[in-house]
């Protein structure tokens, strides 16, 4: 059966993410790996979306695996790679905690707090423990994870909206406090180009995402045979502050 979560949204992801430097991320995510793994190549972009990062990574030299569980993320990851030449990225639908590979890779990166988008805690754990199981000894898991402090201050119940020039978007979150789970009911309103109007057409998307603690995180991947090498702040070197909105795990496998 066809995942068609994300089908909107997968369409105007890049817009709404514009603000993203994906060149950057991927320089500061090879800084890491050069440092405690710099004999790695083959590499894994877990829950890659459009594929950005991977492309950006791909450029840096790794041989990536692409993995996301929404075809329609996937489909627009495909424009890229030709867009780009970047034939040699082998592209995966799979689901994070349902992840098989074809044999192991040296390094697993996981962005843009695609851990969070998993609210079970163990369905979570079962990722981990896949991640894990694909990866050689030695070998890194680096992600980011939306804070506890960004659910309740930040995204909250709170409203944001996106007015630019291809989509209108209204995205709307209601806060649970007592498990840091905010659902976001997230609407675009786009034209329709072929009725040479100003009629729009409306599409709507419903995802969650639970803030996991640092303790609670640092836990599940030792369960999973990882070691905690460090913890920062959203993507620098520094230790997360108390009002940091993402932090960076980079673990390694035992």
């Amino acid at each position: 059966m066809k995942n068609n979560r994300y089908l909107t949204f997968a369409r105007f992801y890049d817009a709404l993410t514009s603000n993203i430097s994906y060149s950057e991320r991927a320089k500061y995510l090879k800084s890491i790996i050069n440092d405690l793994f710099p004999a790695a190549e083959i590499l894994l972009d877990l829950a890659c979306g459009t594929g950005s990062l991977s492309i950006e990574l791909d450029k840096l030299g790794f041989d990536v695996i692409a993995v996301d569980a929404s075809e329609a993320m996937l489909s627009e990851l495909y424009d890229k790679k030709i867009e780009n030449s970047a034939d040699n990225i082998l592209v995966l639908c799979q689901k994070m905690q349902e992840l098989d590979l074809y044999g192991t890779v040296d390094v697993t990166v996981c962005a843009l707090d695609s851990v969070n988008h998993i609210t079970d805690k163990n369905i979570l754990q079962t990722a981990f423990d896949k991640v894990s199981l694909f990866t050689v000894p030695g070998g890194l898991f680096i992600f980011d994870a939306n804070t506890e402090y960004k659910h309740r201050n930040i995204l909250a119940d709170n409203t944001f909206v996106y007015d630019l020039d291809d989509v209108y978007c209204v995205w709307q979150n209601s806060l649970n406090p007592d498990d840091n789970t905010v659902s976001m009911d997230i609407d675009f309103f786009y034209p329709d180009e072929s009725s040479g109007s100003s009629a729009y057409f409306r599409a709507s998307d419903t995802i969650s995402e639970k803030a996991y603690s640092v303790d609670e995180l640092s836990d599940m991947l030792k369960k999973s045979g990882f070691e905690i090498v460090n913890i920062f702040g959203d993507y620098n070197f520094s230790a997360p502050a108390e009002n940091e909105e993402r932090v960076v795990f980079v673990a390694r496998k035992v």
